[in-house]
């Protein structure tokens, strides 16, 4: 799916009159647009309709009195017939409908983005004015008063309990495009006269058990919101007129941002049958699971499915399985800029693709390893717990405590077993003033949820760090087969593009590579049904070749690991691969960071792809590796919603065994196609190096932070080259904030080393040493 915007995300898709209905939007158009209302038949015909009017929608609700689905501007009968609201009669990015408080059957709820609030007859769809919306200049709005909200940019809405609830995830203001944990966002709900402001945090989704339907029982049924602080994921619940929020980790950080633009519509959805329900729950790069029936009450059975790498904007079940609509390739990258892309462009044209998949699908891709804080330096008061933290999901489990107090603090850790809200004591540490304390939870110590308080005021921090089971080992997946191993100085290579002007389709600047040396091997195109063509078009291809190319020196490679300086001057090392990628990477045959999902990077350094949030969502400080290879990946980039690869030696396939490669029909060019979630597929994440490597080193100056997060089989070695005993200190930062807390201390003796092997359930960002007196140090650490 195309457009003319600076992004192509798919906004919504439902099941409706034996069709699959969806939408695409553009990034900030009230007014309407170039994006397009599609139908899509079960041999997947798709039709654009001639009634779209674009926009930025999102919205979707199921209206059963009236036999419709609502979907965007648009009202769709039993039949499949089209009805459109003009935004002339309903300005703003409508982002979602909710059931009617008093009128439900003849009536429903429109809000906007930008707090337009409207009430629409179902039947003639002549939309009532609430609240203009912010978009309008004052002349234009009707005399209709403003809602003013707190916060920006909003997400989701629902109703029930005799209240409309209404969330954003945003802040205007240059503060909020700059700094991740800036204020931000707020829940707030409306009682047919009033707004309340109920917390002021990003919050996104709101939703209940009735789901795209609304609550069936819509006194009584609980209403669902989810959201986010630089802490960790807040679910709330509103059940019996009260609202009682939780606490989960984070799988990726991509989607911080205090301006709210990163997160696209977070879901929670049943993606089961009537009578067999099961809710997926999408937040933040993981997939839950969400259960029905929950909660203040019982509160039991959020659990971890699998990390994803695809924006996703919605999702259902159809068909037999599951479609997921994803935000992937945005002509214009918006704040993610930095010098690891180079002067590298957007595609000429937005797209984004649905995504077909199983119904195990988010059980299946990358681990649940995940972080989240209940305070993170904050003032805690004695005998107030803090929200709860999920505790279940994980077998490796620790938390990170750091007292900022003058004198010594006990913190209490209490669990909730069954989550029916009964808290019982789990166990008391003392954590000294001015200290630190790492804790493993042990197999025996379970519950829902978990919760802490302290016996003193008390300024703390405590993380909690979860670790998954990796059971991928080091062998990449059939479907990589093709892909040129490092060690191989002959392949099928170039530079991609994805071409604008309705063109649509992805350009490719092949190059020929024999023992080391390129040649250009023409220009050829990839086309809607994955046909590599070889075109005549000498304009293009010089501009791919020139505004593409590959960047160099936007890493540093030494003894000791790669070195990264980010676009703020912080300073961060990754682990080492095969030898071979160091003269690769020097001489730039391999590109290193490209957006190939929309608002943030993917990385690729020395044989591991990691995911890379923009730097407004603090970038490499939350840096996640996805999987390491053995193969030389030349260029990557969207295309219609799939990864595209280049770096090819078609002699590793026989025949037609893989279809992921697409050699051209001459043999002179090829490229791999999948989806950035194969990428899980290639292994787990292994490397070596380290902050040292025979390093002069000063007494009590930190070494670079070195990247540990996410890794399986964890050893460090530690030597030094002095005539005395030197005592060095590994610290920890496990949220990527700058949190270093003193982890271990070893007094190496001269002329011997440290070998020590890291505790399964070890979880932090980053790692680093100090030393206490000047000498030449190694820090090598090996990730199996």
């Amino acid at each position: 799916m195309y457009n003319h915007e600076g992004e192509c995300g798919t906004g919504a898709v439902v099941p409706w009159a034996g069709r699959l209905w969806t939408l695409t939007y553009g990034p900030h158009l009230p007014f309407g647009s170039s994006d397009k209302l599609y139908e899509i038949t079960h041999d997947l015909e798709q039709v654009a309709h001639s009634e779209s009017v674009g926009g930025t929608p999102a919205n979707r609700m199921i209206h059963p009195e009236s036999n419709q689905l609502f979907i965007g501007p648009y009202a769709i009968d039993a039949n499949g017939n089209v009805r459109v609201i003009p935004y002339s009669e309903m300005p703003g990015r409508h982002t979602g409908n909710a059931r009617h408080l008093t009128d439900p059957a003849n009536r429903i709820y429109y809000g906007t983005m930008e707090e337009g609030f409207y009430e629409v007859d179902v039947h003639t769809l002549k939309p009532t004015w609430l609240y203009a919306d912010e978009n309008l200049k004052e002349g234009d709005k009707r005399g209709t008063p403003g809602a003013g909200l707190i916060g920006w940019h909003g997400k989701g809405m629902y109703s029930g309990q005799g209240v409309l609830v209404y969330s954003n995830n945003g802040e205007r203001g240059k503060q909020a495009l700059e700094e991740f944990d800036a204020p931000s966002g707020g829940l707030s709900e409306w009682d047919g006269k009033s707004w309340k402001l109920i917390r002021r945090m990003q919050f996104t989704e709101v939703t209940g058990p009735g789901g795209i339907h609304g609550n069936p029982n819509p006194e009584t049924d609980p209403i669902w919101t989810i959201g986010w602080d630089h802490r960790s994921l807040v679910l709330g619940v509103r059940d019996r007129g009260s609202w009682h929020f939780y606490r989960l980790p984070k799988a990726s950080h991509s989607y911080d941002g205090a301006h709210g633009w990163n997160t696209e519509w977070p879901r929670i959805r049943n993606i089961g049958t009537e009578t067999a329900p099961d809710y997926l729950m999408t937040m933040h790069g993981m997939f839950w699971r969400f259960p029905g029936s929950f909660t203040s009450a019982s509160s039991a059975g959020i659990r971890p499915r699998s990390a994803y790498l695809k924006v996703i904007g919605d999702f259902t079940r159809w068909g037999g399985g599951l479609v997921f609509g994803c935000d992937d390739s945005a002509q214009r990258e918006f704040l993610n800029k930095r010098k690891a892309k180079g002067d590298i462009e957007g595609p000429g044209q937005s797209n984004s693709n649905l995504w077909f998949t199983s119904p195990s699908l988010p059980d299946e891709l990358g681990p649940t390893t995940a972080e989240g804080a209940v305070w993170l330096a904050d003032d805690v008061t004695p005998d107030v717990p803090s929200e709860p933290f999920l505790f279940a999901g994980w077998s490796r489990r620790m938390a990170w405590l750091q007292n900022e107090s003058d004198r010594d603090v006990k913190v209490t850790f209490e669990v909730d077993a069954r989550g029916t809200a009964h808290w019982a004591g789990l166990n008391t540490v003392v954590v000294p003033a001015k200290g630190y304390l790492s804790y493993f939870f042990s197999d025996r110590q379970q519950g829902e949820w978990i919760r802490a308080r302290v016996d003193a005021p008390a300024r703390l921090s405590l993380q909690f760090s979860y670790t998954d089971v990796e059971d991928r080992n080091k062998n990449p997946d059939g479907i990589f087969t093709g892909l040129r191993p490092i060690s191989e100085s002959t392949y099928k290579g170039g530079l991609l593009y994805g071409l604008g002007n309705d063109r649509w389709a992805l350009g490719l600047a092949a190059t020929t590579v024999s023992q080391g040396t390129s040649q250009p091997a023409g220009y050829y195109e990839l086309d809607e049904n994955l046909k590599l063509v070889k075109k005549a078009d000498d304009s293009t291809e010089t501009f791919i070749r020139e505004r593409f190319a590959i960047p160099k020196e936007v890493v540093t490679i030494d003894g000791a690991s790669v070195l990264v300086v980010d676009d703020k001057g912080r300073r961060w090392r990754l682990p080492f691969g095969h030898a071979q990628y160091t003269d690769a990477t020097r001489e730039g045959e391999l590109r290193i960071c490209r957006e190939v999902a929309t608002e943030r990077d993917l990385f690729s350094c020395h044989g591991t792809f990691y995911e890379l949030p923009a730097e407004n969502a603090d970038g490499y400080a939350k840096i996640r590796p996805v999987a390491s290879h053995p193969y030389g990946v030349q260029d990557y980039a969207s295309y219609r919603g799939m990864l595209v690869m280049t770096g090819i030696n078609p002699k590793h396939i026989k025949g037609d065994s893989n279809e992921h490669v697409i050699v051209a029909d001459d043999g002179a060019a090829a490229v791999w196609v999948g989806a950035i979630d194969d990428l899980w597929k290639l292994g787990k994440p292994v490397g070596q190096g380290g902050p040292w490597n025979r390093t002069q080193i000063e007494a009590s100056i930190p070494s670079d932070p070195y990247l540990i997060a996410f890794y399986d089989k964890r050893s460090l070695r530690l030597l030094h080259d002095s005539e005395k005993a030197i005592t060095f200190t590994l610290q920890a930062d496990p949220t990527g904030q700058g949190m270093w807390v003193d982890y271990k201390q070893w007094k190496v003796a001269p002329g011997e080393h440290v070998d020590y092997v890291f505790p399964e359930a070890f979880q932090a960002r980053w790692i680093r040493l100090i030393s206490d007196t000047d000498c030449q140090a190694t820090a090598r650490l090996t990730y199996e």
